[in-house]
């Protein structure tokens, strides 16, 4: 099964032996033989034979498991009648599970040749999304499609032998993937697509897609332009609700004591009331008098805090971009909580008016070109009224070419007590670039590239504000 995944994988034409073998064992070991047309989704598949959905769940992680449960019980049964029968199973349970991976890793990594159609980019996503879930994750977590993370994928069950190490794979498949649904998009008719209010609503929105839309939007007018508001706005929604749970997810600010709490039903505090009523307990009723309610103080102390987010908006930093007008626009929503937005490339563009909309923010980004962090700087610097309540974070790639003029006034910011925040990217399968001059700098200046996935950035920032 394996050697004929390899063989598909690197020669497109069939090897006649290899799928001839395939096909007698699936049908031997009671699969159907749809899972050896790399044409048939694996929706396709499982609409025909519901039971297999539960086995594509968690499919990796239980081979993983399995192989080292394997080979200790072999270890334990040897030489004995029962253990063969127990390693005969085994067997047959790998080989069904063999046959299954083969399925959902061919769908994925055979992408088409060609032209792309709306229907076979979203069959890939589909795909891509059952291979999400059997490595343990939710559908498009990996791809960085969704900001939620890869936070349910398994922390690494590495052992001996055939046993894969998943916490180190899942963090490389997940850019793998998303390059490969970038190449798809890239080779859409997306404009004829969108035109087609049928074939746009095939489409699946992913980043790759919001990407090629946000560069291309200028370029569309009518029913297209129309179908592409349509998918930024489904994206946009999609990755706010994931990135507020996260946010809310922390306490803002420490209670103060100081407000007498609300006397209302949803603050009561029913096991301090009971405990301090106890005395109260009249046994001959078996009946607990309460002559006194307690209740939660739920008033916070907060000090109006400044958030000035300033980010990159070339070719190279489209995923940040997205990610960081949302994450702004949730924290504008936050009380007490002055959110900034300043979006640069050779030229700077304050998008404050719009920062409670990301969908609108997103339309008046124009991505690409070269970059120059003087221009958003100069834009930056008269919005710290208050450094001490003032956190600046600046998402880029840095590689700048007016360099030190730039770091020098990053590190002005630094010492006048605002909080500087660099970030080399927020997206989710975090993947970056960052050039190691200013990577360098922020080190030894005490303030360190934060990198990786977009929740790194939403714990600092929650973290000051708190």
């Amino acid at each position: 099964m394996y050697w004929r995944l390899l063989a598909r994988l690197f020669d497109h034409e069939e090897q006649p032996a290899l799928e001839s073998a395939s096909l007698a064992v699936v049908e031997d070991i009671g699969l159907p033989a749809t899972l050896l047309d790399p044409q048939t989704s694996v929706d396709s598949v499982v609409q025909r034979h519901p039971g297999l959905a539960a086995e594509f769940d968690g499919l990796m992680v239980q081979e993983a498991e399995t192989d080292t449960e394997a080979e200790t019980d072999a270890d334990a049964d040897a030489g004995g009648g029962e253990g063969a029968a127990d390693d005969a199973r085994d067997r047959a349970a790998e080989v069904r599970r063999a046959a299954l991976v083969s399925k959902v890793l061919l769908n994925v990594f055979h992408s088409p040749p060609g032209t792309v159609t709306a229907g076979q980019l979203s069959r890939w996503q589909s795909d891509a999304g059952w291979l999400e879930r059997a490595l343990g994750c939710g559908p498009g977590e990996l791809r960085g499609g969704r900001a939620g993370g890869t936070g349910a994928g398994p922390a690494g069950t590495g052992g001996g032998g055939r046993t894969p190490d998943l916490g180190r794979l899942i963090p490389e498949i997940g850019p793998e993937l998303g390059s490969i649904e970038a190449g798809l998009v890239k080779r859409m008719r997306l404009r004829e697509v969108l035109a087609d209010p049928q074939l746009a609503g095939q489409l699946t929105p992913s980043m790759s897609l919001i990407e090629q839309l946000l560069r291309d939007k200028d370029n569309l007018s009518g029913v297209a332009l129309a179908n592409a508001k349509a998918l930024i706005r489904r994206f946009v929604d999609e990755v706010a609700e994931v990135l507020r749970t996260q946010v809310e997810k922390s306490t803002v600010g420490a209670l103060d004591r100081s407000v007498p709490p609300k006397r209302v039903f949803r603050n009561l505090d029913l096991d301090r009331t009971i405990w301090k009523n106890l005395t109260n307990w009249s046994p001959e009723e078996e009946r607990l008098y309460v002559d006194r309610l307690f209740y939660r103080h739920t008033a916070r102390k907060t000090t109006p805090q400044r958030l000035i987010v300033v980010v990159d908006q070339s070719g190279s930093m489209v995923d940040s971009m997205v990610n960081c007008t949302i994450l702004a626009s949730i924290f504008a929503g936050l009380p007490k909580v002055d959110v900034h937005l300043i979006a640069y490339d050779t030229q700077a563009l304050d998008l404050t008016p719009w920062v409670h909309d990301p969908f609108e923010t997103l339309l008046r980004t124009n991505l690409g070109g070269g970059t120059d962090g003087t221009v958003a700087m100069a834009l930056a610097q008269p919005k710290i009224a208050e450094p001490r309540n003032t956190v600046v974070v600046w998402i880029s790639d840095f590689y700048e070419w007016q360099t030190e003029p730039l770091f020098e006034s990053m590190a002005a910011i630094h010492r006048s007590g605002a909080k500087f925040i660099p970030v080399g990217s927020v997206t989710s399968s975090g993947r970056a670039s960052v050039n190691p001059w200013f990577r360098e700098r922020f080190k030894d200046q005490g303030t360190p590239v934060l990198s990786g996935h977009i929740r790194k950035l939403v714990h600092e920032l929650k973290t000051f504000l708190t």
